[in-house]
């Protein structure tokens, strides 16, 4: 397969509307466009690679209000709209400082109708990599069924394949999401996944949490080595101001996270994701990986925003070149 762009991921990009405060009391809210798939598009975009994005939107001004943000930060969008289906919403509350609620309103929207013929238009531009995430597995059995046939088809066709697992307790149970990704997991090159995400894509009594709670590190291990076992070759773990960490056949990697003032924890996982692969395009190591990641989720974490603090190329070197209130002039 001819590479034609440099990564391509799919799944539904909904309208976030954010409040300050708690929903209940009222107030302005802000209007974003979120969804894990679409905020790794825009960070690996923002450092210089070519892009894609394929989803559904509907036929609405919340859907036009998604590919306009989308174009206008360099992305090719390969859309189908819906006619009758609306777009996703989905309502974000800062409820304290340190916990942030989502609401969703998107159960049978366009998005969730993402379909195999969407995602065969979209492999055909010949992608380096093919980013997934379990949210789009969880949307619909329609958008599962496609989820499963991109990870078969990249992988047949030797694309790499990217998977972050992105578990939404809002989407599915976790017993749903183990039943379908840990199979898909062969699949992956990278699997990215959280500390407490581990067990969804653990072989059947491997390494499992039943409450969902961090993974020991010795479970971690355990796990990390049973999937680089079934072929994937990074296991990427991800633990937020805890840092990250990468299990390989050739050892395992460590990075602290960048001490930064945090504002709004939301979209650090996405970036982290999109710094590591990012220097997977570059040609890093995985050392070179971590420390991007770690960068794009210090750069998320201190700005508002899914995505829209998220760096350009030429910015990466600014967290480490400035201290906690500093100017540059």
């Amino acid at each position: 397969m001819s590479s034609g762009v440099d990564l391509l991921t799919f799944g539904e990009s909904m309208v976030s509307l954010r409040s300050a405060g708690p929903l209940s009391a009222g107030g302005s809210l802000a209007m974003h466009v979120a969804g894990a798939e679409s905020n790794v598009a825009v960070g690996v975009a923002r450092l210089g690679h070519s892009v894609s994005w394929a989803g559904v939107i509907g036929a609405d001004p919340h859907g036009e209000y998604i590919l306009r943000q989308l174009r206008s930060e360099g992305i090719h969008v390969r859309h189908r709209v819906d006619a009758v289906r609306s777009t996703g919403v989905m309502f974000l509350e800062q409820r304290t400082a340190d916990l942030t609620r989502a609401f969703y309103y998107r159960t049978g929207s366009a998005g969730s109708t993402l379909s195999r013929d969407d995602v065969d238009l979209a492999l055909n531009a010949g992608p380096r990599i093919l980013h997934l995430t379990g949210i789009t597995a969880a949307l619909s059995a329609a958008a599962r069924a496609a989820f499963g046939y991109a990870a078969e088809r990249a992988a047949a066709e030797g694309v790499l394949v990217s998977l972050d697992v992105n578990y939404r307790s809002r989407l599915w149970t976790r017993d749903e999401a183990r039943a379908v990704l840990a199979p898909l997991a062969r699949h992956a090159d990278i699997l990215v996944a959280s500390d407490d995400e581990l067990d969804l894509v653990a072989a059947a009594g491997r390494g499992a949490h039943p409450f969902g709670g961090a993974t020991s590190d010795d479970a971690e291990a355990t796990v990390a080595l049973e999937l680089l076992d079934r072929g994937v070759s990074e296991v990427v773990v991800k633990r937020g101001a805890h840092g990250a960490g990468v299990h390989t056949a050739t050892g395992r990697f460590e990075t602290a996270a960048v001490a930064v003032t945090s504002i709004d924890t939301v979209g650090a996982g996405d970036a982290f994701t999109a710094g590591y692969l990012s220097a997977v395009l570059d040609g890093g190591d995985v050392p070179a990986r971590l420390e991007r990641g770690a960068v794009m989720g210090a750069f998320a974490v201190s700005t508002a925003g899914d995505w829209e603090g998220l760096p350009g190329r030429d910015e990466l070197d600014l967290l480490a070149a400035t201290q906690s209130g500093a100017t540059v002039r």
